[in-house]
């Protein structure tokens, strides 16, 4: 009877041996004493002696380990059969347990520390992406709209004298260009605000290729004649490859704006079987060899977004003139 409640005694500091690891291990090896000096117990390290031997591998210093472990095997050899010294057997047997012990404990410490350096690795890269996404998604909204923008404040100051209906709706779409690029710019803040505080409208859709249409006329009403050209069996796409379609149409017209001069552009878009494709032209005089390589932080940025779908982006110097087509698949 005594030594069932020395047994079941010694088992109950395990209920907190993740608080106080190192006084669960102290009170079980006196519990574990008490029982051996009293009855004749077989087995000297038992499993509550190794559960609590493995937490304090696990949660304690090398160096206390290395106290903790010795002591434990030489306390669970004292018994009444063995006093004053016990056989060669039980010692190496009980050695031989406690360093199992403290090397599978080891082994699970650094497994776990190698796991928690891996998800701090991927939550550091996942960081990373967001922000060159959110730098996309800057440079794409800035670049365009505020090249339209300044564009048609140029057409509409020329206009101002001899014309001033067509000033007039041209101050009217620049004041509508002016508005989306807001619009867009409070959807992106959101986004970055969004752990904050709680949104009190949905955001809106992100744009996609039902948008093309627009940034097409934008393009026109800016100065750069352009046309959409839609081929293929039209379907729904993921929002992120709509989204990305719609962000290389709209940074290849910014640039054609830019550096093209006097040009007219192409946008044709052709839905494949199991991809789309997208070929943005214009017959301009285009930029110099620098900006055509795709060094700019815009087209990098564009073959970034193509990449993260599994697509490809060339952008060449157009056959007859030397304005730059940039494609994607």
């Amino acid at each position: 009877m005594t030594g069932c409640l020395l047994m079941v005694a010694s088992a109950v500091p395990l209920l907190v041996r993740r608080r106080a690891p190192l006084l669960t291990l102290a009170v079980m090896l006196l519990f574990g004493l008490a029982l051996n000096l009293s009855v004749s117990v077989p087995q000297h390290f038992n499993a509550t002696t190794a559960v609590a031997l493995f937490t304090v591998a696990r949660s304690q210093r090398p160096a206390v380990t290395a106290v903790a472990a010795p002591v434990t095997v030489a306390l669970t050899l004292v018994t009444r059969h063995t006093w004053p010294l016990p056989t060669l057997l039980d010692t190496l047997s009980n050695a031989a347990s406690g360093v199992l012990v403290v090397i599978s404990a080891a082994v699970l410490k650094h497994w776990h520390r190698e796991q928690a350096a891996k998800r701090q690795m991927l939550a550091d890269r996942a960081v990373a992406d967001e922000r060159r996404r959110i730098a996309r998604e800057l440079h794409d909204i800035v670049a365009h709209h505020i090249t339209t923008m300044q564009l048609m404040a140029g057409g509409a100051r020329a206009n101002l004298g001899r014309d001033p209906e067509v000033a007039r709706e041209t101050l009217v779409t620049l004041e509508g260009s002016g508005r989306m690029a807001l619009h867009e710019m409070r959807q992106l803040l959101d986004v970055l605000r969004a752990g904050d505080e709680v949104e009190e409208e949905p955001t809106s859709p992100q744009p996609g290729v039902g948008d093309l249409g627009r940034i097409v006329d934008d393009s026109c009403r800016a100065g750069l004649p352009a046309v959409l050209d839609t081929r293929g069996d039209e379907r729904p796409l993921p929002p992120s490859v709509g989204l990305t379609v719609f962000r290389i149409v709209q940074e290849a017209l910014t640039n054609a704006r830019k550096y093209a001069g006097q040009a007219r552009a192409t946008v044709r878009l052709t839905y494949d079987r199991d991809a789309v494709a997208v070929e943005v032209t214009d017959d301009g005089e285009g930029a110099d060899a620098g900006d055509a390589s795709g060094s700019g932080y815009g087209l990098v940025g564009m073959r970034e977004r193509v990449v993260l779908h599994g697509g490809t982006l060339e952008t060449t110097p157009r056959r007859g003139g030397s304005g730059s087509g940039p494609g994607c698949r």
